[in-house]
């Protein structure tokens, strides 16, 4: 018999920032509590399994560092922050920890890249209609599918914007009314210190009105870990990989870009904390091939994403792969069109949404 598709549940706020944090801490109150939870004890035992005697005992110290700067980088992301934890009636410190645990977690040890994301990026020029593309799977622990969702934002002040996250987080993949979208994949460096987390990052570029506003932000942004972040406008399709050490931008103008969760710059390759996994490698191979194909549409990305023709080193990751990653949502954004499509879980286990603001593209 046929397994359902996955259901993504959205959620519209509006408001200030505070008022938007707090309607989703009190909607999801009793799911962002569990995810908190889930995501404490997975990371001690992350470093308990490591050799870390004392587990992940001090994450409270640098996540309590790393808030503070986030407060003062991006008020108006910290307010949100805030809000979510007055409504779910949690810390807002052992949120922020829980939510931006990868950055958390890093500072404290360099763990192997078993997991992480696959990203690409389509210039016009390769699109079937001429409109960019810019898309990723996230992929992370295997539980956390049961708390993805996407937030519908109608604030105050500053554009409309769809995000595609975890109850309780800030941005992690989205896409605003001016047409920028944001996303990112995981890489793992050694100059890992206190500092912004990604989600804060990700949810301070997602109120830019373009992918160039957005790059000179991330350009200076205190930065606690490595990512990689991809910024994509109509007519702008850029990477940043981006450390607490060092910027290095790719563009997309010409060609098609991927990534996965090894770093590429000679920079981070000399930094990077452990061998790059055949996982990221093989991932990085199939999609760079793929992206040598013309005439690339929306489609065609949801093929690429649901692909499992290397097994369990596919793009697609399925939890019973029992490699303590799986794919928890996929997401593919058409700028010029101010839309982007998301699924909750693998590519070809999730209910495919349309997230956009209203009229025509």
């Amino acid at each position: 018999m046929t397994e359902p598709l996955l259901h993504l549940e959205t959620l519209t706020v509006q408001g200030t920032p505070r008022a938007m944090g707090r309607a989703q801490g009190e909607h999801w109150r009793d799911r962002i509590r569990h995810f908190v939870d889930v995501r404490f004890a997975a990371v001690d035992q992350y470093c308990r399994d490591r050799g870390r005697a004392p587990g992940a005992a001090g994450i409270l110290e640098v996540g309590a560092t790393s808030m503070a700067l986030a407060a003062e980088w991006d008020p108006v992301g910290h307010a949100e922050h805030l809000g979510i934890a007055e409504g779910a009636g949690v810390e807002p410190l052992h949120l922020y920890t829980a939510t931006n645990m990868t950055d958390m977690r890093d500072v404290l040890l360099l763990p192997a890249d078993a997991e992480g994301c696959s990203s690409l990026l389509v210039p016009a020029a390769q699109a079937a209609d001429g409109r960019a593309m810019g898309a990723q799977t996230w992929d992370l622990n295997p539980t956390d599918v049961d708390f993805v969702v996407a937030v519908h934002r109608k604030p105050d002040e500053g554009p409309e914007a769809w995000s595609v996250s975890c109850v309780g987080c800030l941005t992690l993949m989205g896409i605003n009314a001016h047409g920028l979208a944001v996303g990112t994949t995981n890489i793992k460096t050694r100059d890992a210190r206190p500092g912004v987390g990604y989600l804060t990052v990700l949810h301070r570029l997602a109120r830019c009105a373009d992918a160039d506003a957005a790059s000179a932000l991330l350009e200076a942004a205190p930065l606690a870990g490595a990512h990689t972040y991809w910024l994509a406008d109509a007519e702008r399709q850029v990477e940043w990989e981006a450390s607490p050490g060092k910027r290095v931008k790719r563009d997309a103008a010409a060609r098609a870009l991927c990534r996965t969760n090894h770093c590429l710059s000679d920079y981070h390759v000399a930094l990077q904390g452990e061998p790059t996994s055949d996982s990221s490698l093989q991932r990085f191979e199939f999609l760079s091939a793929a992206l040598e194909a013309p005439a690339l549409t929306v489609d065609s990305l949801k093929a690429f994403f649901s692909d499992r023709s290397r097994g369990i080193l596919s793009v697609n990751r399925y939890a019973e792969d029992e490699q303590g990653t799986a794919t928890n949502a996929v997401f593919i954004a058409v700028p010029a069109a101010r839309r982007a499509y998301a699924c909750r879980g693998p590519a070809d286990r999730g209910r495919w949404y349309t997230l956009d603001f209203g009229g025509e593209g």
